[in-house]
């Protein structure tokens, strides 16, 4: 049995790796390549390639997964399938993790209700889930829209004040207009 020390240089190999081959530009880049690390840390995706101005990964529960580093910073995660596995969900909470403070379970929670709701909906479906925002699409929409039959986009968003570890979803419908 490999001992403690070998295990820990193997789990940080990735990290090492992901570090080394990101290209060095000034304050920008570094810190799209910390935040492109914390993702990596957090999410345990493994980094494919760099897309300016952000990276490109790959994940097992995921056929598609990319963060964008500009402002606000962004994750999209797509799947081929219409329903996706449960660990595409978790995947999502994740990458709501590693962008803001929101919570694993609250935010896999909103991605999975997200995704039934644009299914049944046929629209996009928005949920902020602490300081991080999630759209999801599913179903023909989706595939019209983006190539992929179910998408979630996670974006870090300010916090608004008094709503800390508030959970706020809304369908994709127009504004309402004023009565009278």
């Amino acid at each position: 049995m490999p001992d403690a020390g070998y295990i820990d240089a193997m789990r940080a190999a990735p990290l090492l790796l992901a570090l080394a081959c990101l290209s060095a530009t000034p304050a920008r880049a570094d810190s799209c390549d910390a935040l492109t690390a914390r993702v990596i840390r957090v999410t345990g995706a493994s980094l494919a390639g760099r897309a300016e101005p952000g990276a490109v990964f790959r994940a097992a529960d995921a056929d598609r997964m990319s963060l964008d580093c500009r402002a606000p910073a962004r994750i999209v995660i797509g799947s081929a399938e219409r329903r996706p596995p449960v660990g595409w969900f978790t995947l999502v909470g994740l990458a709501a993790e590693s962008l803001g403070r929101a919570r694993l379970r609250d935010a896999q929670v909103a991605a999975l209700n997200l995704h039934q709701d644009a299914l049944l909906a046929g629209a996009p479906m928005l949920a902020q889930v602490d300081d991080v925002a999630i759209r999801c699409e599913a179903g023909p929409g989706a595939v019209a829209l983006s190539g992929w039959a179910s998408l979630c986009v996670v974006e870090r968003r300010r916090e608004r004040p008094g709503r800390r570890g508030a959970l706020v979803r809304k369908a994709a419908l127009p504004q309402a207009r004023p009565a009278g």
